[in-house]
């Protein structure tokens, strides 16, 4: 494994779009990072190569003292081998941040923060339910400036009775502080979650798609004026400043995911993942009876897959890697499914590899379903 995600299911309160696993009891929170430690030590043996990267997601990481996170990074450092350019990212809750809880990330290693700004609107924040205000997001990118060389924010687009001028102002705002990196999402509405229920009971008007198309067709503008590389769908950063960790997934490269519902990936045909729920990730763990689900890729998911990723990434897709791995057989499904969209110029050819053209980055994922072998 060349990268470690570690997922903290602990939140103040829950966002009313977020459908990740999480908890807002504190049963069981103050030995959460205890059991992850334990069950990195149960899968020792997944981890097989310099590791690039740790990334602390969640849940609220930010909500894990800097005794904690100093420990478990000590730990990691003297049991594991570890790339002299190793990216560890703390996902950090605008709320959470004060001058002495990053000094503490800082000293511990920690070298990348990725802090949940969302929006700097209190309409917006109130909406999503986010535990910080905006003068907190304020304060909170001014500190993280202060003590990190390389720090990343979260923008949500798409928000319901958002405007155009509402989202460039957001964007204005966050580039205010010079971040690095940036990564911004559409709203989306996922079941089960308190914001689907409020939509369903029409309670809150969804924006029209054709507006969030809007929206990120105007932050792919603004993102390359302001000299950030669009590398991913999502995701945009200053030159040597993309994220390690999203890379790495993007890229397919193996990852081992620690806590409740993390899931791991050994960079050829195995997912898995922890069961998502923290009683009986905590009894699993104590057994040494790891409750764990998997799967085993066949080489059509695996088509599949690479096409999803590969269609997000500047690189775009390489008929000959699609050739060499796959064979002839689905090299010549995938030139017989592009044909439409090259009439439409929705994607183009680079050489051996195939990408989205400017005016069609918005249908990415349509694209890329179009090429599914199903």
């Amino acid at each position: 494994m060349s990268n470690i995600y570690v997922h903290y299911p602990y939140c103040k309160q829950a966002c009313h779009y977020c459908n990740f696993h999480f908890s807002t009891t504190n049963k069981g929170k103050d030995n959460i990072l205890d059991l992850i430690e334990k069950e990195l030590e149960i899968r020792s043996n997944e981890v097989k190569s310099p590791l690039e990267s740790i990334y602390f997601g969640g849940g609220s990481p930010s909500l894990i003292s800097n005794k904690s996170v100093d420990v478990f990074l000590k730990k990691i450092h003297r049991d594991y081998s570890i790339s002299d350019k190793i990216e560890i990212t703390m996902e950090v809750n605008p709320d959470d941040v004060t001058e002495d809880y990053l000094h503490g990330l800082k000293a511990s290693g920690v070298n990348r923060l990725s802090l949940g700004i969302q929006s700097f609107f209190e309409k917006d924040l109130k909406l999503m339910n986010r535990a910080h205000n905006a003068d907190q997001a304020h304060k909170a990118l001014s500190l993280a400036g202060k003590y990190f060389d390389n720090f990343s924010l979260d923008l949500i687009y798409g928000m319901p009775y958002s405007s155009l001028l509402n989202w460039e102002k957001n964007l204005n705002l966050a580039l205010e502080y010079n971040p690095f990196h940036i990564s911004a999402y559409a709203l989306t509405v996922e079941k089960k979650t308190a914001l689907h229920h409020q939509i369903k009971k029409n309670k809150i008007e969804p924006i029209p798609e054709e507006s969030v198309r809007e929206h990120y067709d105007f932050l792919i503008d603004k993102m390359e004026i302001e000299g950030y590389i669009n590398y991913e769908f999502s995701n945009f950063g200053k030159p040597g400043y993309f994220s390690v960790n999203n890379q790495n997934y993007w890229n397919g490269k193996a990852y081992l995911g620690l806590g409740p519902s993390a899931h791991s990936y050994d960079g050829i045909r195995q997912r898995s993942w922890n069961v998502s729920n923290n009683h009986l990730y905590a009894e699993s763990v104590s057994s040494k009876k790891l409750k764990r689900e998997s799967e085993t890729l066949n080489t059509k998911d695996m088509y599949n897959e690479y096409i999803m990723t590969g269609l997000r990434k500047i690189e775009g897709l390489s008929l000959g890697h699609i050739k060499k791995v796959f064979g002839n057989t689905y090299s010549a499904y995938f030139e017989e499914q592009v044909g439409r969209h090259l009439e439409q110029r929705n994607i183009f050819w680079d050489g051996d590899y195939l990408k989205v053209s400017r005016q069609a980055k918005f249908l990415t994922d349509g694209i890329a379903s179009d090429l599914f072998i199903i």
